[in-house]
């Protein structure tokens, strides 16, 4: 079962890879998205590195639950930021927010669990022993 919890990192990340890789070749529209939600664009470049070198640690299994506790509060951040406020009136935002949501669920189970045999973690922990 071990390969089945590397594979969730490994889905859970990729949401987060694709979508930095998609703004950093287009940042032009996320800079949009991000005025018009009162979003400083100095956060633009720092948040495209998050979006990638955090779920590459997180597949990797370093620091696992760190990097699942801060992906899970940018999914939260973002979601009251980008989503909440127009829900009511969107159904795309809706669904952004129940995806999210659900993203937030699957990091907290990664938060719960301990390192599988796949991650650093799991070898950094056997080797203190």
């Amino acid at each position: 079962m071990h390969i089945v919890e590397f594979f969730g990192r490994i889905f859970i990340s990729l949401l987060f890879i694709i979508e930095g890789i998609r703004k950093f070749f287009d940042p032009d529209m996320s800079m949009i998205y991000m005025t018009d939600h009162h979003v400083p664009e100095i956060l633009f470049y720092p948040s495209i590195a998050f979006e990638i070198i955090f779920p590459l640690l997180l597949i990797a299994g370093y620091k696992t639950k760190a990097v699942a506790s801060l992906l899970a509060l940018f999914v939260f951040t973002v979601t009251l930021i980008f989503h909440v406020h127009h829900m009511m009136s969107d159904t795309m935002q809706l669904l952004a927010v129940l995806k999210n949501i659900s993203i937030i669920g699957g990091l907290l189970i990664i938060i719960a669990n301990k390192p599988q045999i796949l991650s650093f973690d799991y070898y950094i922990e056997n080797k203190k022993k």
